[in-house]
Parts: C-alpha cells; structure tokens; sequence
C-alpha cells in the first residue's frame, strides 16, 4: 500500500463516523503523522470523543479516554507503584497514559498539577516514576478536548502545557443534511465501534517517517520564519510564539504536503496551518483582549500577520 492510499484510506474509514467534516479529519491526520498532540476546543456533544477513537480504530492502535474532574490525581493518569507482599517488593501499575491514542476529555476541568502529569509524555513520548522511565507506545498521540473558557468550572491550561499541542481545532456543528444522517443511524453501538482498522500502526510510523523527507525550500524556511518573527515584535502580544512553536508549524506543513501527495512544501502549507498552529500559542496584551473572545481574536491577529509577510514567489 502506498503512502496516498494508506492516508485516503484513513480520510474515508473516520468519515464513516464523522460526516461532513473533512478538513477536521484531515487536520487530525496531519498532527498524527506530524507526531504532534491535538486541542480540540468546542462545545460538548459534537463529536470530539468519536473523532479519537475513530481515529485509533481506523489505525489498529490502542485507545483509553480519560475523563478529567477536578478532584483527578497525576497517578491517575500515569500510574502508581503498589507494594506487592509476595515479591516483596514495589510493582508499577500503569496508567491510561500507555495507549497509541490518549482521549484527555475535558483536559481543563482538572487542576494544573494535574495537567501538566501529561508534559513529559507529550514532549519526551516517556514517563519517569519512582527514578524509572518507562517509554510510551509508538506511534503515541494525546488528543485532549477543551471546553471554552467562559464555562463554569474550568481551570486555563498553563502556558507550558498547551505550547506542547501542536494545533487546537474547532469541529463546529454539523449541518443539518448531514445531522439527520446522524440521527438516521443505529444508536444501540458506539459510531466508532462499527470501524475496522484500514491500516497498522507499524503504517502509521513508515508515514511519520516520510514526513520527515517532505522538502522544505529556504525560502520557505525563511518565510515562515518571518511570520514567527512578527509575532514576537506587534503591539497586540504580550507573548510570541515560541521556538517550539515555529518547529511545529515546519513539522505541520511537511505533514499537509505529504497527506496531499507532495514530497514539497508550498506557502499556502504554511499560510493555511498557521492559525492552527500558532494561535493558541500566543498571549493577547490585557488592552487589547476581550473576555469569552480570546481565540477568536488571538486567530484574526495571525490571520493579519499571515497577511502582513511577504509570501515568497
């Protein structure tokens, strides 16, 4: 099977479940084989849950969701060591965290302790317990939804804790021809259940690796470059975006390049991911923000700077 076919494959098998919401999947492919993390941030009950495990099921990988509350523990993710009487000694019981696909539900409804559990596995694709580290399952994705701010109960994901998602999507409402396809099915399974896999983990990492040989040009290079640089020096930021931030966007676009059948990057790569991208990596200057509106405006002011560079011709 080659690289276009596994990837169509993946695109048609999740839209079995997700209907009329192309681009999203689309996107969720291109963080996986980007080997980057997903925010999902919209309102309950349009499909976020199903979208992670549609995707786990299309790819023949594990999944575990993990629902987070105000009162969940670090250990509850990771795991805790228990002392056996046996064996007389202290045994690791692993944690959800070691799945392929890892549904963080809610991931802002729990305290900051507990979210930033989630920093090593996401940077380090490892956890450190008790002075032993213990590697994740390859290939390894957390997929974490996110309520909006505005709602009762919530807790702001630190600074730190969302640079390490490589983008945030919103999935929106469906339309209404494609709800009543929703309404029309069977209830009685899990949409997601009814999937079987298209493709083996073992494809999913020979594709993260031809993202890797995806050609960027200097000029390329350069651009998007600049475009971070704008970030760091307007008036509307307090913070840019980061180091990190700018090797996200360079690993997103040789990813859309490769899900489109390139081995090249184009600038309408880098202008079309860069709110996805870049936007919830940075900090609106308290003049300028307006409450229940932040990403929103934090996406027009990367819109207005993706237009403000000049594109490489």
């Amino acid at each position: 099977m080659d690289n276009a076919q596994a990837i169509r494959n993946i695109q048609q098998n999740i839209a079995r479940v997700i209907k009329g919401k192309s681009p999203v999947i689309e996107m969720t492919i291109v963080c996986l084989l980007a080997r980057g993390h997903l925010l999902i941030e919209d309102v309950p009950g349009v499909g976020k849950t199903t979208l992670a495990h549609s995707l786990a099921r299309s790819i023949d990988c594990s999944f575990k969701r993990i629902q987070f509350t105000s009162d969940l523990l670090p250990s509850d993710i990771v795991g805790i060591s228990i002392f056996n009487r046996q064996k007389q000694a202290f045994e690791f019981m692993r944690g959800p965290i070691f799945a392929n696909i890892v549904l963080a539900d809610e991931i802002n409804r729990t305290t900051p302790k507990t979210q930033s559990s989630l920093l090593e596995a996401m940077s380090e694709a490892q956890i450190s317990v008790d002075n032993q580290t213990y590697p994740l399952h390859q290939p390894f994705m957390v997929i974490a939804t996110q309520n909006p701010a505005e709602y009762h109960g919530t807790f702001p994901l630190p600074e730190s804790q969302v640079d390490r998602f490589l983008m945030r999507l919103r999935i929106g409402y469906p339309s209404p021809e494609e709800e009543k396809k929703v309404l029309d099915r069977p209830q009685s399974l899990h949409p997601a259940e009814e999937l079987d896999p298209v493709v083996t983990a073992q494809d999913v990492l020979d594709l993260q690796d031809q993202v890797e040989k995806v050609r960027m040009h200097d000029t390329l290079m350069n651009y998007l470059l600049a475009l971070v640089l704008a970030t760091r020096q307007t008036d509307l930021l307090s913070l840019g975006v980061s180091t990190r931030g700018a090797l996200a966007l360079c690993k997103a676009a040789r990813a859309l390049a490769l899900v489109r059948g390139r081995d090249y990057c184009l600038p309408d790569d880098i202008k079309e991911l860069a709110p996805l991208v870049l936007s919830h990596r940075i900090m609106l200057n308290r003049a300028h923000a307006v409450r229940g509106k932040i990403a929103e405006q934090t996406e027009r002011v990367v819109h207005d700077l993706i237009h403000s560079v000049p594109v490489p011709l």
